[in-house]
């Protein structure tokens, strides 16, 4: 299992951005009551990867969540996974191409 880090609050957010300046990190915006969220939970939970991965439920979360989109200007879709590096999205998806594969490709571009 992936081992992440929650965001709660924005200052939290803030300092995942911070920590983007220096090295790639994984996002991934979930909704704990869609079933398709879910379903893209476990293929984030089950990705292995050595960069620091982050989750922010967007319902409990919200304020992050829009601060994510509207900071970073990607339009927001809950499941989504980011890629960040220097404090800009490299790569993002959602859905069900949130899979364990198109992560790997994903790392694959900021490794």
């Amino acid at each position: 299992m992936a081992i992440y880090t929650e965001i709660t609050t924005i200052p939290e957010w803030e300092n995942v951005l911070l920590k983007s300046q220096e090295k790639p990190v994984l996002i991934f915006k979930h909704s704990t009551t869609c079933p398709i969220s879910a379903a893209a939970y476990k293929e984030f939970t089950s990705f292995k990867t050595d960069i620091d991965a982050y989750l922010v439920k967007v319902i409990e979360s919200r304020p992050v969540s829009n601060e994510i989109a509207s900071g970073l200007n990607v339009k927001h879709q809950s499941p989504q996974a980011l890629v960040l590096l220097q404090a800009k999205p490299v790569w993002h998806t959602s859905h069900s191409s949130i899979t364990e594969k198109n992560l790997a490709k994903a790392m694959e571009t900021v490794l």
